[in-house]
Order: structure tokens, then C-alpha cells, then sequence
């Protein structure tokens, strides 16, 4: 950071994001329709296509080196009995992701993605967000600044993910920080949450308004506040990618809650961004629709890992392959 305050740097990106190449995305439209094909037939295929040209600015676009990044991170306020799983699930999951066993393993496999899991000191959970805030500034900017290194060494299309028990809950705060409400109207299941532990989330989200009540007018300040470790590096990691022209796919509600962060701060944000899938949380489409992303799967996934970006990056690989052999055909 070379700024007085740790904040500052991330303000200056939001503030002069790089638009999209409008003209790759016209070029690949224009391809779509001379296509031997009847217009329009391949619905959103064709708007990945066109979107995957915008964000990455190639015409016809390609997808050579994608990249699935899952961010794990704990947090204080699982003390109040907000998840069936202890806080021990979480390095765990990420041993499990490192031995190759996960569900997350299998699926990038299957689509030829890269893997990289982060375990962001798993061992210091955050600070308990109903009476205290989750990191400090310093550490805040550190965890989006660590989160931007996800694509060192080159990607085309960057897949997020998280891990994190008791971290349905933190989201379900981000939202009700930055979109208004109460806890009831946010929290969910989670990994399994019956009704008195639903309840006692909800209770717990009121606290925490209640605590930070007089610091949410600002999102980066929200973030530090009521966030954690991985919900930071998401953020920092879709601003990173959003520099340096990289499209994305996001998964779960955890993850849209990070990028509702740099959507309040900047509406135009999550431009380059695609919502992969649709948790069973209920108010993760109430979210979505929000922030204005229409998920390419509904599989009723509730497994974090990022499995369903995982699995939605195969339909985006499908999408520019069409529209990269569609082009050839015209050509010939």
C-alpha cells in the first residue's frame, strides 16, 4: 500500500475500473448471427460468449487457463452457537481439498480447471462481530492485497469460492449492512442450521447491526467491520481481476456477499462478474437479483468449496468454443 490510509488504494480502483471492450463483445455477436443458425437460438450461450469477449477483450474469446481459487477463514462469532459443524470443520475441508478427496477436486477435474485453496489463518479466528470488529483496517487491506495474488501467474477466467463455518451467518450480516433489514430477513440453513439455531443466527445478525450501527455508511468500512478474512480476499480478488481484465464467475452466498461489498461501492463493480449458481439459501436470489446477477445453474447446491463455479466454468469453456468454432465456420 502507498497511501496514509489502507484503504485508500482500494477506493482509487473502485473508483477507475476499466470498462469493457464493446467492440469484442459486437464482434462476437456479429459472428452468432451470420452462423448458419436461427437467430438468437442459443440463448445465453451466446451472451456468455459475448460477455467472456467484453471482460476479456478477445473476439472470439478463449478459456486456456481457468482457475477455481476457494478462500478459507474463521470466525469469532461461532461462539454463539451458530453452525452444527465446530470451527475445526474448516481446516479440515482445506486438508481434505489439499489430499485431493473434495468435491471440489473431483469437479475441476472433470472441467480441467486449476486449483488453489487459501487457508487464511485459520488458526486466529476474526474478532466476534457482535461485540468487536472482525479485522482492523490494516488487516483488512492486507487480506484484499493477499486476495489480489490469486491470479499471479496468469489465469483467463477466475472461479471463487469459500470456506468457512459459521460464515452463512457473516454473510447474512454483510447483506443486511449493506441492503437493509433484519436477521431474519438474511439468515438460512446454512450447512444444516435447524429452526432455534436459525433463530439464534437471526439474533445474532440483530447484534451485530446493532453493535456497528453508525459505521455501515461505508462499504469498505462494513467489510472490515462485520466481514472476515475470506469474504476480504474475494473482494480483493474480483477487483484484482476486474484490473487486469479477467472475467469471473462467483458461487454461494458467502462469495456474493464479498462482491456486494465493492457493489455498494461501485454499482458498475460486478460488471465482469458472472453468478455461477443459486444456493439454497433463501435470500441468496433476493440478493442476486440486487445486485443484478442471474445465475447460469440452480442446482440446489449447498456445499461451499465453490463447486458450482466450478461446474458453471465448464458452460463458459462450452461458450467460447462454440462461439470460437461458430467464427471459424463463418470465416471458411
Amino acid at each position: 500500500m502507498t497511501s496514509t490510509l489502507p484503504f485508500d488504494d482500494f477506493r482509487n480502483l473502485l473508483d477507475n475500473l476499466p470498462a469493457a471492450d464493446l467492440k469484442a463483445e459486437a464482434r462476437v455477436r456479429a459472428l452468432f448471427a451470420k452462423a448458419d443458425k436461427s437467430a438468437h437460438s442459443l440463448g445465453r450461450i451466446e451472451d456468455i460468449a459475448a460477455w467472456l469477449a467484453a471482460w476479456s477483450g478477445r473476439a472470439p474469446p478463449a478459456v486456456t487457463r481457468p482457475l477455481m481459487a476457494v478462500f478459507a477463514g474463521n470466525h469469532g462469532v461461532v461462539r454463539h452457537g451458530i453452525s452444527p459443524r465446530p470451527v475445526a470443520a474448516t481446516a479440515d475441508a482445506v486438508e481434505l481439498c489439499a489430499a485431493g478427496g473434495a468435491a471440489i477436486n473431483q469437479i475441476c477435474i472433470a472441467n480441467d480447471l486449476g486449483l488453489k485453496v487459501f487457508d487464511l489463518a485459520l488458526h486466529i479466528p476474526t474478532g466476534d462481530i457482535t461485540e468487536d470488529a472482525a479485522l482492523d483496517e490494516r488487516g483488512c487491506a492486507a487480506t484484499m492485497a493477499f486476495g489480489m495474488e490469486a491470479i499471479a501467474g496468469g489465469t483467463d477466467l477466475l472461479c471463487l469460492g469459500d470456506l468457512g463455518v459459521g460464515n452463512s451467518t457473516v454473510a447474512a450480516a454483510l447483506f443486511a449492512a449493506l441492503m437493509g433489514g433484519r436477521g431474519s430477513d438474511w439468515v438460512g440453513p446454512g450447512s444444516g442450521a435447524d429452526a432455534a439455531m436459525q433463530a439464534r443466527k437471526a439474533e445474532v445478525v440483530d447484534a451485530v447491526l446493532a453493535f456497528h450501527r453508525g459505521h455501515l455508511d461505508d462499504p469498505l468500512e462494513v467489510l472490515r467491520r462485520v466481514g472476515g478474512r475470506e469474504f476480504a480476499a474475494i473482494a480483493g480478488a474480483i477487483l484484482a481481476a476486474r484490473m487486469q481484465q479477467i472475467p469471473v464467475l462467483l458461487d454461494g452466498f458467502a462469495a456474493t456477499a464479498a462482491a456486494a461489498v465493492l457493489y455498494a461501492a461501485n454499482p458498475g463493480a460486478l460488471d465482469h462478474c458472472l453468478l455461477a449458481s443459486l444456493s439454497p439459501e433463501p435470500a441468496h436470489a433476493r440478493a442476486a437479483e440486487r445486485l443484478g446477477l442471474l445465475p447460469l445453474l440452480d442446482l440446489r447446491i449447498s456445499h461451499s468449496e465453490g463447486a458450482g463455479a466450478a461446474l458453471g466454468a465448464g458452460l463458459v469453456k462450452a461458450a467460447a468454443l462454440t462461439s470460437s468454432g461458430m467464427a471459424a465456420a463463418v470465416r471458411g
